[in-house]
Formats: C-alpha cells, structure tokens, sequence
C-alpha cells in the first residue's frame, strides 16, 4: 500500500516537538506535515507542537511484491527548516538504508528499489535526520521510525502434514468424524483476508464431507460396507480470501480405509458335501476338509466347527484350524466296509467374536449337511486271534500236531488264505505248518529240558494277493514227560568217627531230578539188595522204615518207580 506524505510524516513531527525543545532554536523547525497546518492571513503556516517528552512513531507502508519499473515511493521527510534553498540535507540510516531504501537528501523522499517479501521480512527499523548541509549541524536530533512490508495475498495455503492415511470402522453412523486437516497461509491473517481459510472437497463425495471452517472429514453416508468397498481417496482443497473468487488454492489427498466389524456371518458355499473315506484310514488321521466362508477379515472372521447331529457323530470329530479357518474332519474310530458303508454328519460353523451391534445381521452361524462314503480296501487276512499258545509233549513223534491257526479274508470277496512260518530263528525250524488249513507240526523231536519254550511267527496271505499279509505270533509251550533218572546231587566221601554211638546220624544224602516238579521229587532212598549188607550202618529213607547200609555203596530210588532202568550205582563207598 502506498505511502502518502501526509501520513508518513506524522511521526517526525513529534519528534522534532521534542528537538526543539532540546535545541531552543528561534525559528520553527519541524518536519512538515500538511495536515498538521493552519494556515494564517499573513500567508504563513505554523505548526502546532505538543510539549510532551520524548516521542512516539507510526509506521510508514511499502507494498511487497512490488514488480514495476521505476523505485517504489514509501514516502517523505520533510523538516520546516527546509526553505527549499537546499540548505536542509536529509539522512536515511537503519535496516536497508542506502541499498533497499534510499532517500533523496535534498527533498526527502524515500524510495523502495527492491521487491520485497513480507514472508521473509515484515518490517524495517530506520532513522532519519536533518543536518545543515553548510555546517552538517544537525538540525534535530535523529528519530526512529519502522517501514511496515504490506502484505498482498501471494502465498496460497498449505497442507504441511498430508497425504493423509486413516481409518474408520465401516457401518459407523453419518457424522462420524475421521480425521481434521489443517492448511496454513504464510500471508498476514491480521490484514484483510489472504489468509482466511475455507476448506471444501474436490473428491470423495458422497461418502464424506468436510467442515469449511475446522476443516473436519465426517462420513456423510450410513452404513459404509467395507466388503463392498475398502478404499476412499478423498481430496480437500483449501482456499484463502474466505473462498472468494480469486483466492489462491491448495489441496491435499486424504487416503481413507474403512477397517472390519463383525457384520457378516459364515456361509458354507454348498448345503451337502459328500467325503470319500477309505476303510484303511488310521484311528486319528485327518480324513478331510471343510470351510466356511466369511467377507468379514482377522478376527471378526475366526470360527469354530462343531458336529451337531448324525449316525457319524461317535465315529468322527471335528477340530479348527486357525491359521486357514478350515475344519478338519478325523477319524475316531476303525472304519469296517463290510459292516457300515456311508455315514451323515451335520456340520456347524460359527464365529466366536461376536459384535452385538449387528446381531439383527445374523445369526452368526451356518450349517450343511457331509455325507461320507466309506470305501472298500482289500485287507490283508485277519488270524482268530492276536497270538496263540499252543502246547506239546516233549519226546512226541515229528509230525506231531501242536495246533492249528485261523486266518480269514475280512472282504467280501473271501479268498483264500495260505500260511507259512517265517524262518528267521532256529527255533522256527522245529516246526512246520500246512499251507492251507494253518495246522502246525512238530519237524523234529522236542526236549523240554533243553528248550521250554518256542517262539515262531506265522503269516497269512490271500492268493488273489499274496502282497496282503498278516502275521501272528505263536508261542509253543513243550510239557514234560518223566524221562530223566533222579541223580545224587553230589559225590560223597563219608568219614566216621570210631567212637561214634548207635543211631548217631552222620550224613544226609540228597538227589535232583532234570524233569519237571510232577515228574521229579519226591524221592525214595534204598540200600541196594545186589550187596552184601554191612550191619554197621543203616539208611533212612524220610518215608520209610530204617534198612540195613550196603556194603560201601549207596543208590537212590525215584518214589513208586522200580526197576534197573531208574537205578545210578554211581554212589561212593561208606567208610
């Protein structure tokens, strides 16, 4: 804004008040200001002073931005010394004087010669003074005053913090807010309206709005559905001279998500599924997968799937897996063809975070209906029995049968089944088995008192696969028959004492027997008859009566059993 002379010199004026009254000069001397004149009949003007101490200062104006040719005019000095004669010079000195601002020292007028930006610098501080160009008296004292830049609307506002990145939950009610924005203008705000700001929306309508005045962003749409659009990109502009026409612009882009609530219940894509479960499958193994789909993400999707109802309900189970929301079906229990060929499950999903704001969307569950076929595998033979004890006498003839193994197709087909004994020990080669009825036999003659106890295995396989087998074990249990002789359990050489009395004891004979406790002990001790008998000495036996000793020799006889065959004359002499 330009700078009359009658404005700007008003400061000066009080000014020199003040330099008069420290000078004491005769004759009026004040800078001129022609408003501050009364004129008088005599032609000649006076300056009214106010006989105040000290000074204030008003401002002088210098429009920025200035682009014209010539210096810009800020204004002038002027002194009531000056008689125009040229004697009065005038000094311009401060911030800027001589390169932005220069004066003419003769009439006083003050001149911009540079562009100047009220952004960079709103003001500068100066002093002027008049001096006697004759003596470079000064004429008053030197005074302070300010050119003030005048702003002009050059800078449009700014967004200093965008783009912007938010959200807000979809399905929120109109009004809701999202976000304030916030733009500033580097012009004046206390000069007219360059920068009064008016905010408006270029794009993003008419699912938002925003506040002209706060610059607040508010949904301006009820129930926003995420699922059926994610992703807003909203552009605010905001304009200065409050909106009018003319006014410098700027804008910013919002870029707006809506994020997921729980409005959406789990839908299984099909009403009946069917499962093809073959009757092999192992006893918890994952026998298949089931899913649910749900619009809703993260956690307001998560589920859980449950058997509600069905003749398969004992048979499977049902678990979720959280990291793919599937459910996965598992076997329970040992599938049978033959006995059960398809099984019905009614099968249930539904979330577990449930929002009870939208429970009139729901109910937040769903169900089908998986129909499971079981299907047939050809088993390997199946034995009577987990394993087999069989028993056989020692001593009995090859050939001899220990017992016999029953192994079965379990297919409806029922092939035949064929056996044989895996050789892989030696004890497997004491026996044999019939290929075709599972009858076992002994291959050679059994001692039990060598070997107890057998161990074989037998396996079974279908003709129509002989790669369908099964193996059983067999333990084979060998009894005892009475084929071994009691033994003296040691050599005796017995020494008497010759003072030794009548009926004195002086030693105790023992025996063993290999075979088994039925067939061994007890035992009956005799004298052998064949020998002469010594009176000296008896034998007594611990059921019967006392004998006469044997001539130096012992024998033992098994009780109830007599005869040569049983005898061991291997016993040492008496002394």
């Amino acid at each position: 804004m330009k700078i009359t002379s009658t404005s700007c010199i008003c400061p000066v004026l009080v000014c020199l008040c003040f330099v008069q009254r420290c000078y004491g000069t005769a004759h009026h001397s004040s800078i001129k200001v022609t408003r501050n004149q009364t004129k008088h009949t005599e032609g000649e003007t006076e300056v009214h002073h106010r006989p105040k101490r000290g000074w204030v200062w008003n401002q002088f104006f210098v429009l920025e931005e200035h682009m014209g040719p010539d210096p810009q005019y800020v204004g002038k000095l002027h002194s009531n010394s000056d008689k125009g004669d040229g004697s009065v010079k005038y000094i311009l000195t401060g911030e800027g004087a001589g390169t932005i601002f220069i004066i003419d020292d003769t009439t006083g007028d003050i001149h911009s010669t540079k562009s100047l930006d009220r952004e960079q610098k709103t003001h500068y501080v100066l002093h002027a003074q008049a001096i006697d160009r004759r003596t470079n008296k000064p004429l008053e004292p030197e005074s302070e005053f300010i050119i003030k830049v005048q702003d002009i609307n050059d800078n449009a506002p700014k967004f200093t913090d965008g783009p912007y990145i938010v959200t807000v939950p979809e399905m929120s009610d109109m009004g809701t807010s999202v976000l304030q924005v916030t733009a500033t203008d580097a012009d004046d705000p206390t000069y007219g309206n360059s920068a009064r700001v008016v905010y408006s929306i270029l794009q993003g309508q008419p699912y938002f709005s925003v506040d002209p005045k706060t610059g607040v962003i508010r949904t301006a749409l009820h129930n926003m559905d995420r699922e059926a659009r994610e992703h807003y990109s909203v552009v605010i502009q905001a304009k200065d001279m409050a909106g009018q026409v003319g006014g410098l612009s700027g804008s910013t882009t919002v870029n707006i998500t809506l994020t997921d609530v729980n409005d959406n219940p789990p839908r299984f894509p099909q009403k009946h599924y069917q499962l093809y479960v073959p009757e092999s499958a192992q006893v918890g193994s994952a026998v298949g997968k089931i899913k649910a789909n749900d619009a809703d993400t993260g956690s307001n999707a998560d589920m859980t799937y449950s058997i509600t109802n069905g003749d398969g309900i004992g048979v499977f189970s049902i678990s979720t897996d959280k990291d793919t929301r599937e459910g996965i079906l598992s076997l329970k229990k040992p599938l049978n063809y033959e006995k059960k060929k398809s099984y019905t499950l009614n099968i249930e999903g539904a979330n577990t975070h449930l929002d009870f704001r939208f429970s009139h969307l729901g109910p937040f569950k769903d169900a089908t209906m998986l129909k499971i076929i079981v299907g047939d595998v050809d088993e390997p033979p199946h034995f009577s029995m987990p394993s087999y004890v069989m028993d056989v006498y020692e001593n009995a003839k090859v050939g001899t049968i220990v017992g016999t193994v029953l192994a079965q197709d379990p297919d409806s087909a029922n092939s035949l089944v064929r056996y044989f004994i895996n050789r892989s020990a030696e004890e497997d080669r004491f026996f044999n088995i019939d290929a075709n009825t599972g009858t076992i036999k002994t291959s050679k003659v059994l001692d039990r008192e060598e070997t107890p106890w057998y161990n074989i295995t037998v396996t079974a396989s279908e003709n129509d696969n002989p790669g369908l087998l099964s193996h059983v074990s067999v333990g084979i249990r060998v009894l005892d028959v009475n084929d071994n002789p009691p033994e003296l359990a040691r050599e005796y050489d017995i020494v008497v004492c010759e003072n030794s009395k009548p009926g004195q004891v002086i030693h105790t004979i023992t025996a063993t027997d290999k075979d088994d406790f039925a067939n061994g002990p007890r035992f009956n001790f005799f004298l052998d008859e064949r020998l002469p008998t010594n009176p000296n000495f008896t034998l007594k036996d611990n059921e019967a009566a006392a004998a006469p000793s044997p001539s130096g020799f012992v024998h033992a006889r098994e009780m109830g059993v007599c005869g040569p065959a049983m005898q061991k004359p291997s016993c040492p002499p008496l002394v």
